[in-house]
This record gives C-alpha cells, sequence and structure tokens, in this order.
C-alpha cells in the first residue's frame, strides 16, 4: 500500500483542541503484587512483535490494569511513516470505529434511561415516527441495543448518498431482514439511529451531549468526535482513500457521509482514556469523585440483554459471547465483556478478576490485509494465563440463562 499524506479538510470541532482538566490518571501498580505471573505477562512483548513481522499490524499499544492500578503498559512500532517515521505514543489518538457503540452511545442511551426520559422497552418509533414504516413499529431500544432489531449491518453504499438527514430518511425506509427478536445481526443502523433517539430527547446532537455527560466529567481530554487539526501529529493514520491518507478524518464510511459524527463510529480516542472510562464501567458507573451511570445501569449494560434461549449475547453495547468476541481470548470467562472497533481498537474487561484489557493498533496501516484479530485473541490469553491470585469461585464464572 502507498503511503500518502492527504489534505484534511476543516470541519465543525466538536472535539477540542484545548485541554481539559483531566481526571486523575490511573496510578501505577506493581504487576506481582496485582497478581500477575511478569515472566508470562511479558509473552505480550512476542506475541505483539510475531504480529509485526507478519504485517498483520504496524504497531500496538497495550495496557493492562487491575484493581485499579496499571501493572502493564508498553508501545510497540510506529504510528507513521509519511512525511516521516513516527513512533507509537501512549497519547496517540486513534479512530475508534464500533468501540464508539458502547463508549458513546449505549452510554448516552443509557443517561436518558437513568433519567427516565426514555424506557428500554419503547419502541423506538415513539420518538422517531417515521422509524415504524415497513415492518419496524414494534422494534424497541433494547432490540437496537441487543442487535436483535432484525435490521442488515449498514445501508446501501453502491450509490451515490451525502448528509446525516439523508442516513436518516433512508434508515427509516428500511425493511427488517428478521422478525425483531429473533436473529442476531450485528447492524451499524441500529447504533446511528440510536443516536438519533440522544439528539430527538436530548435535544443535543450525540458528540455534544457525550462530550458534556461522559467525557468531560471524566476529564477525557482527548477524546471526542471531529479531532481538530492541529491534533493530527497524534492521530494514528488509517489507509488510503481516493489517493489521499486518511489521519483525523473518520475511516467508516457510513459516518463519513453522514458527516463525522454518528452512533456506530466516528469517536476518536487515546489508550489512556479509554482505560479511565473502562475502568468507571468496572466500578459500577463510577471514576474518583465523578459517577456517570448508576451500578444498575452497568450491570444492565454489561449482562446478557438478549431474548431467551438464543445463543448469541450481548449486554447493552457491550459483546458477551458472539462470533465477535475475539478478543475475550480463550481464557476469560463468559461474563467478561467489551468491544472492538474495525480499524483495530479493542476494550475488554473481565469483572471477576477486576481486569482491564487495552490492545489499539491501526491495522489497515500495515497492508490493506492487516488485521487485528488473532492478535487479539493471542494477547487477551497471555494476560489471563498470567493471573495467578483469581479465586475459582466458579458461580461466578457461569451464566445459568
Amino acid at each position: 500500500m502507498k503511503l500518502k499524506t492527504g489534505f484534511l479538510c476543516l470541519v465543525v470541532v466538536a472535539f477540542l483542541a484545548v485541554p481539559l482538566v483531566r481526571a486523575q490518571e490511573i496510578g501505577e501498580g506493581d504487576p506481582g503484587q496485582l497478581g500477575f505471573n511478569m515472566e508470562k505477562l511479558n509473552r505480550v512483548e512476542d506475541v505483539i512483535r510475531e504480529s509485526m513481522e507478519e504485517k498483520e499490524i504496524p504497531g500496538a499499544v497495550v495496557m493492562v490494569a487491575r484493581k485499579g492500578k496499571v501493572a502493564y503498559r508498553k508501545v510497540f512500532g510506529i504510528r507513521s511513516l509519511t512525511p516521516q517515521r513516527e513512533d507509537l505514543t501512549f497519547d496517540t489518538i486513534f479512530d475508534m470505529a464500533s468501540v464508539t457503540k458502547v463508549m458513546a452511545t449505549a452510554t448516552s442511551v443509557m443517561i436518558l434511561v437513568e433519567e427516565g426520559r426514555i424506557s428500554l422497552k419503547d419502541p423506538l418509533s415513539k420518538y422517531i415516527p417515521e422509524f415504524g414504516n415497513r415492518g419496524k413499529r414494534n422494534i424497541t431500544i433494547l432490540q437496537m441495543l441487543t442487535h436483535y432489531s432484525g435490521l442488515r449491518p449498514d445501508l446501501d453504499l453502491d450509490f451515490e448518498w451525502e448528509g446525516y438527514d439523508k442516513a436518516i430518511e433512508l434508515a427509516c425506509r428500511e425493511r427488517p431482514d428478521a422478525v425483531p427478536g429473533e436473529e442476531f445481526i450485528y447492524s451499524d443502523i441500529n447504533y446511528f439511529m440510536l443516536g438519533e433517539l440522544v439528539r430527538v430527547v436530548s435535544g443535543e446532537t450525540l458528540d455534544e451531549f457525550a462530550r458534556k455527560r461522559i467525557f468531560e466529567p471524566l476529564g477525557l481530554a482527548d477524546t471526542g468526535y471531529l479531532p481538530d487539526p492541529s491534533l493530527v501529529p497524534r492521530i494514528a493514520p488509517t489507509e488510503v482513500r481516493d489517493e489521499k491518507m486518511l489521519r483525523g478524518q473518520v475511516h467508516d464510511p457510513t459516518t463519513a457521509r453522514m458527516g463525522g459524527v454518528a452512533g456506530h463510529a466516528g469517536l476518536f480516542s487515546t489508550p489512556l482514556d479509554t482505560l479511565v472510562w473502562a475502568q468507571m464501567i468496572l466500578q459500577g458507573g463510577i471514576y474518583g469523585d465523578t459517577r456517570i451511570l448508576s451500578p444498575m445501569s452497568v450491570l444492565k449494560m454489561t449482562t446478557p440483554q438478549t431474548p431467551y434461549g438464543k445463543g448469541d449475547w450481548r449486554g447493552l453495547g457491550f459483546d458477551i459471547e458472539t462470533r465477535f468476541s475475539t478478543n475475550r481470548g480463550d481464557l476469560f470467562p463468559v461474563g467478561s465483556f467489551g468491544h472492538t472497533g474495525f480499524t483495530g481498537t479493542s476494550v475488554w474487561i473481565d469483572p471477576f478478576s477486576e481486569t482491564v484489557l487495552i490492545l489499539f493498533t491501526s491495522r489497515l496501516y500495515a497492508t490493506e490485509e492487516g488485521t487485528a484479530v488473532f492478535l487479539r485473541r493471542k494477547v487477551a490469553s497471555v494476560v489471563a494465563a498470567a493471573l495467578e491470585d483469581v479465586p475459582l469461585e466458579r458461580d461466578h464464572y457461569y451464566y445459568r440463562y
């Protein structure tokens, strides 16, 4: 793949270049005291370097935290090669892709649920009446959050359309591919319509709402939509499109056509900021003195909410046990949860061992065939294997579902 720098168009900025007051960062801890076998944990480096040698990724940022302390963090490889070589750093800003779904959208939706402004059992058409056409009238917010709406994965991109409002219009014309509630279909349409729900109910666009209610309170100064051009030197490029390198411009084609802000993709963040957000989830909705969600909301988000008897388990936003759960690895138990992004980002959280694993790559920058699927599984397995003081209280590790 030829690497070229591209012109970054000026956009309406929702991601401020001026630093916010950052929440206290998660402190470093002694890996041994945190229950890790360091010899085993250091195997992470071997796995990352093997993936780099295979040209699957150009580099990676790995952070492992346990019980509120960072046990392992390391950067590998490059952020960019042109116009000069840049090594990855912990404050590199990544295109989060589908991690947006849980970090921005599902969290925002649950804030509205807590305030009594919406109910998970409400049909989406209660708030967006035009969505109720063509067999969609009774699709609930819960079904959208768990990808059991029956809607197909994405809008048709084979014909020319442009604009946020046009995307909403096209989604409202959709007809479900499956009976709502019957089949797991991972759908971006679900989440950009949930982003529209946030806008309709709150009166603020999703990027504004998430910034005010999630990112600013947590002090996540490097997290938001539509990055300011001044931040480009810290942003990991993704891939060449139309002979221009995407760097600071969203990779997801549908989000790009929607103007850069959508419920399914478009968020940018750093490994450090994402770890703070994940720690907030692990701690039941609170980080430091800042509460974003109630413990009950977090429990709902992180336990199976899919129809009884179905084999694909999703929480509200979070993946628990589906074909997309590769970043759980082979050893973390069912009941842990997380999400991945197409660009190479991933988060996995295990509440039983109180562990958070952050693995960020810009896998499309390696080659057009770059992949993080196998790497995620291997790194998660290595990290889980390094935990040596996990209590084997088996009732904690199995859902009777």
